[in-house]
C-alpha cells in the first residue's frame, strides 16, 4: 500500500480544514498550520509522489548541487534545473546599479548560462545550503597579495560520514544550514535548516529477510532453527549491512503543495546515498515541519491532488561511474572518498524503477 501520497494527501486536507489565512512574504496569502510530522517506511518504497508527475531529473540535480557545496546557479541551469532562477533574479534586480543595463528575467537566465563573469557575479545565491553544508564557518583572508587565500569551513558532510563509519551510535550525527552569523548573506534564509540521522543495529531475522531479498542464491536450509542462528553464520554465508540508517529533517517553512513533495523525495534520496556510502539499510524517514502552509493560488490544485488514487511507490537504483568500480583503478589509487564520488555523480546516475504516476498538476511559484 502507497502510505506516502495517502499521508500527503491528508496532511494537505488538513490545511484546507484547519489553515488559517496569513499575509507571507511574497504577497501571495497562504492557508497556514503549525506543527506537523512526515514519516515514511523506506522499505515501503522511494519516496517520490504519484499523484501528481514529480520532475525527477530536477530534483536529484538540486541535491547534487547541496552535495558539491555549490551556491551559484550556473551548475543548476547546466543542467535545466529553474527551481532557483526566481531567487537569483529577484536579489540581482534589487542590486543592479541604476546606470546599468536592466535585463529581463529571460535575458539573465541566459546571460548566466553564457557568461562566466556574469555568473560569478550575479549567479551567488550566497552562502546557503550547500556552503553551510560543505564550508560552514569558511571565509576568505583579505588583505595583501601576501596574505590572500582561504580559510576552509566545516565539512559537515564528510564529518558526517566520519562518524558514521566509526562512532554510530553517536547522538552528534547532525548537519545544520541555519548559521546565525550568515543569515544576512543569504538571498533566502534556509527552509529545511537542519538534519539529524539515527542508526541501530538490525535483528536477525531483519538480516536473514534482506539476504533473501539480497541473493539469489539464498537458501534458509543453510541454517539450522531460527533460534540458533546468530550474526556470524550470516556474516559467514550472506554478507548483508548489520544497521538501519534513518533520517530526520527540521524544516521552518514549507511550502506543501509545490516544496514538500521535492523535499521529502531530496531527503529520500540523501538518505540513499549515505547508506549506500556507510553499507546500512536505508530505514525511516522523518520530517518535522513548522509553519505548514498552502499558497491562495494552490488551493484548487491541492483539491485536485487530493482527489487522485495513488499507484505503487517506485524505487531507485544508484550507479556510480564505472572508473570507480575498475579494480585496477582501485588498486593504484586507492578506494575514492565519499566527496570524489559525490563530485562524479551526475543526474543519469540516479535511476527510477517501477514509477508509474499521474499527471502534472502546474501551480505558480512564489519568490
Amino acid at each position: 500500500m502507497n502510505n506516502l501520497d495517502k499521508n500527503y494527501q491528508n496532511l494537505l486536507q488538513d490545511i484546507l480544514q484547519n489553515g488559517v489565512k496569513k499575509d507571507d512574504r511574497t504577497g501571495t496569502g497562504v492557508l497556514s498550520v503549525f506543527g506537523r510530522q512526515f514519516r515514511h517506511k523506506m522499505e515501503e518504497g522511494f519516496p517520490l509522489l504519484t499523484t501528481k508527475k514529480m520532475a525527477w531529473k530536477t530534483m536529484v540535480v538540486e541535491l547534487l548541487w547541496f552535495l558539491r557545496g555549490d551556491t551559484n546557479i550556473k551548475f543548476l541551469l547546466d543542467y535545466d534545473c529553474h527551481i532557483w532562477d526566481g531567487d537569483a533574479y529577484k536579489n540581482y534586480s534589487k542590486n543592479v546599479q541604476s546606470w546599468q543595463p536592466h535585463l529581463d528575467k529571460k535575458m539573465f537566465i541566459d546571460r548566466i548560462k553564457n557568461n562566466l563573469d556574469f555568473a560569478k557575479k550575479w549567479g551567488e545565491l550566497g552562502p546557503i545550503y550547500g556552503k553551510q553544508w560543505r564550508d560552514w564557518n569558511g571565509f576568505e583572508i583579505i588583505g595583501g597579495e601576501q596574505i590572500k587565500g582561504y580559510n576552509k569551513g566545516q565539512d559537515q558532510i564528510q564529518n558526517l560520514i566520519n562518524e558514521l563509519k566509526t562512532n554510530p551510535d553517536s547522538r552528534r550525527l547532525m548537519v545544520s544550514a541555519w548559521n546565525v552569523g550568515e543569515l544576512d548573506q543569504m538571498v533566502l534564509p534556509p527552509c529545511h535548516y537542519g538534519f539529524q540521522v539515527y542508526t541501530r543495529e538490525l535483528k536477525v531475522w531483519e538480516r536473514l529477510n534482506l539476504a533473501s531479498k539480497t541473493y539469489d542464491t539464498f537458501d534458509p536450509f543453510d541454517f539450522g532453527t531460527p533460534d540458533d542462528v546468530d550474526h556470524s553464520e550470516i556474516d559467514k554465508l550472506y554478507p548483508v549491512p548489520k544497521r538501519a540508517i534513518s533520517l530526520m529533517w527540521n524544516q521552518r517553512s514549507v511550502d506543501t503543495f509545490l516544496g514538500l513533495p521535492f523535499n521529502i523525495a531530496s531527503y529520500g534520496l540523501l538518505l540513499e546515498i549515505i547508506s549506500r556510502e556507510v553499507n546500512m539499510v536505508p530505514d525511516e524517514l522523518i520530517g518535522n515541519l513548522g509553519d505548514v502552509h498552502l499558497y491562495s493560488n494552490h488551493i484548487e490544485q491541492a483539491k485536485e491532488q487530493i482527489s487522485r488514487t495513488p499507484f505503487k511507490l517506485p524505487s531507485v537504483k544508484i550507479t556510480e561511474r564505472n572508473w570507480f568500480q575498475h579494480e585496477l583503478v582501485k588498486e593504484h589509487l586507492g578506494e575514492k572518498t565519499f566527496i570524489e564520488k559525490i563530485m562524479s555523480y551526475r543526474p543519469d546516475c540516479f535511476e527510477l524503477v517501477g514509477y508509474e504516476s499521474h499527471g502534472k498538476i502546474k501551480a505558480p511559484l512564489s519568490n
